[in-house]
């Protein structure tokens, strides 16, 4: 099998659609992958508002802007294809409005349709709905893809809105949402006028506070068991209460959550083995000193352009898998009754 795929992210932290067009090939024993050109699209001021303010809409200026997103991702895809060659299919994520697993509720944004409408080329959507009806979290996805494209890896680490981890255990892959990563220090950063910690900036020039790292490292969440799966509405409700209250400066505030993200990703990793870090949060200079302080096992970090859109380009693979009818979405990693392939195909 050799097929060319787009792949379209938009994550949680905001700062703009990933494109990515990537060639797979399958020769019958291994998947290969190359990405072949990628690009992000910042989100002008006026989409990143929309997007903010969606959870608050009526339904119908939520459906509206639905479709609307959908258009605006398909005009970005055609300008991206521009003198290169046309993909076979698209796959999209969509930009995550509501996650809550737990009432069986979750809403990326983008309509597929209008997608494939705007570019006439088949494209996938809406890859998680499926799976919360399997009574799984629809999350996280991208596991599949580290299991078939980095088998060489003992464990893949996303830093992106999320910090999310995938690994095998007990000849299964398993997977779950770490902790918030970018979702809250982008917010901390935006406090000081910043859109977000360049190199870590805000959080080395703070100290962490001991009491308010316990509360953080505390919370319900990360006593469950995997899997299990992270959404804003959470981190609205249970982490950004908790910063503001403690009384602490912004620097303080980041030191301390750089403190919680590297414990809780040292936590869900072993004593030794190959760590795969990639994401926004890969480029995070101080972080990644958190992270080398705090585990033992080896951390790479791949070429920047991986580092920029692994996200985009497994989406693109699950959206293959799933266009040539392959399971794409693990029943070991997102707690669904079986393993089913996701995502709505809208032939063109």
């Amino acid at each position: 099998m050799n097929i060319l795929a787009i792949g379209v992210m938009s994550g949680t932290s905001l700062d703009g659609i990933d494109i990515a067009l990537c060639h797979f090939s399958n020769t019958g024993a291994k998947w290969s992958y190359e990405i072949v050109e990628a690009q992000t699209f910042n989100y002008e001021i006026s989409w990143a508002d929309k997007l903010k303010m969606a959870p608050a809409l009526t339904p119908e200026a939520f459906m509206l802007l639905h479709n609307e997103y959908g258009r605006y991702t398909g005009e970005l895809i055609n300008g991206f294809l521009q003198g290169k060659e046309i993909p076979r299919i698209i796959a999209s994520h969509g930009h995550t409005i509501f996650h809550q697993p737990e009432r069986k509720l979750t809403f990326q944004i983008g309509n597929g349709a209008s997608i494939a409408a705007k570019t006439g080329i088949t494209t996938v959507s809406d890859f998680r709905t499926y799976d919360l009806a399997l009574g799984g979290q629809g999350a996280p996805l991208v596991p599949v893809g580290d299991q078939l494209l980095f088998p060489e890896f003992d464990y893949c680490l996303n830093i992106g809105g999320f910090a999310n981890i995938s690994f095998e255990s007990k000849g299964q892959r398993i997977a779950s949402d770490i902790s918030p990563a970018n979702i809250v220090l982008n917010e901390l950063a935006q406090q000081k006028g910043q859109p977000f910690d360049r190199d870590g900036q805000l959080g080395s020039a703070g100290s962490v506070d001991q009491l308010l790292l316990h509360q953080l490292n505390k919370l319900d969440f990360y006593q469950k068991k995997w899997p299990k799966s992270l959404g804003r509405e959470w981190v609205d409700h249970q982490i950004m209460p908790l910063l503001s209250e403690s009384g602490l400066s912004v620097e303080d505030q980041a030191a301390t959550f750089y403190e919680h993200i590297a414990c809780e990703i040292s936590a869900a990793t072993g004593l030794s083995g190959q760590l795969l870090v990639t994401g926004g949060g890969a480029k995070n200079l101080f972080l990644i000193e958190k992270l080398r302080q705090k585990c033992t096992c080896n951390i790479v970090l791949p070429d920047e352009k991986l580092i920029d859109f692994k996200e985009a380009l497994i989406f693109a693979f699950l959206g293959v898998l799933s266009f040539t009818r392959q399971v794409n979405i693990l029943s070991s990693i997102t707690g669904s009754s079986r393993d089913h392939i996701g995502g709505i195909v809208h032939l063109v």
